[in-house]
């Protein structure tokens, strides 16, 4: 596991989206993982940025997103359908039909996971971009004595649900479930990258990172990939050991 920490989340944002621009300069046809919440967006902003100075180019890329709301239209505005089309699809020239989210509106939930499932087996993801729950959780997989390897529908916990109230007008509106890729899904791709911001993850990225492995922090299961790569800014690192601040040449 790589741990870098940042002075600025600018700088942050900037060096993993350096990462996506050189996984798609030497592989044009990447897999790419992606992930909504306010952690991504200052990345999304970066990588638009590298497209609009002719930079890189999505045209033969896929992606595949962890995870959406169950009950909410992709017209939403806060569906993650909705969130990535604002935040990067429509600013970049990915084709649409390979863009792929859960269907959160699926007639039969069972069957749509397992339609998720068949895709993600299908081709291995190359980069899987990953925010991290205050609680531990990654995409929407919660803590629990137990976590699914698969795509599955999961009962969001009081403490995402309090997390997410920001996002919409009260906190009956927020969705109570949604549809998520696996732990075992997540931990298939040949890369993730787990990018923290804030003072208030601290705690639980030291927990996630540098304390035991255990359902009960889903994130802590990320210490068995052979290939990890941490981002994280001044606060949410500020207790962790051994980091590394990447040099000048690097960011």
């Amino acid at each position: 596991m790589i741990i870098r920490l940042f002075d600025t989340r600018e700088e942050l944002d900037q060096y993993a989206a350096g990462l996506f621009v050189e996984l798609l300069s030497v592989k044009p046809d990447a897999v790419l993982g992606l992930a909504t919440g306010s952690t991504p967006i200052g990345i999304y902003e970066k990588i638009v940025d590298s497209y609009n100075k002719g930079q890189v180019t999505f045209k033969d890329a896929t992606t595949y997103n962890l995870d959406e709301y169950v009950g909410l239209p992709r017209e939403n505005e806060q569906s993650y359908a909705y969130f990535m089309n604002h935040h990067l699809f429509r600013h970049i020239d990915i084709p649409a039909e390979r863009t792929y989210l859960p269907n959160g509106l699926a007639a039969d939930p069972a069957a749509e996971c397992a339609r998720y499932d068949g895709m993600l087996l299908s081709r291995q993801v190359d980069i899987q971009l990953l925010g991290l729950g205050h609680n531990g959780h990654i995409g929407f997989n919660e803590p629990d004595r137990e976590l699914h390897a698969g795509t599955h529908i999961v009962d969001l916990q009081k403490e995402t649900l309090e997390a997410n109230a920001r996002f919409f007008a009260s906190m009956d509106d927020v969705p109570k479930q949604a549809i998520t890729m696996g732990v075992g899904s997540i931990l298939k791709a040949k890369t993730i990258l787990l990018v923290v911001k804030g003072a208030d993850k601290a705690e639980i990225v030291k927990r996630a990172l540098q304390g035991p492995i255990t359902t009960e922090v889903p994130a802590s299961l990320l210490q068995t990939h052979a290939n990890v790569i941490v981002l994280l800014d001044q606060e949410a690192g500020r207790l962790l050991h051994d980091v590394q601040i990447p040099s000048m040449a690097n960011r």
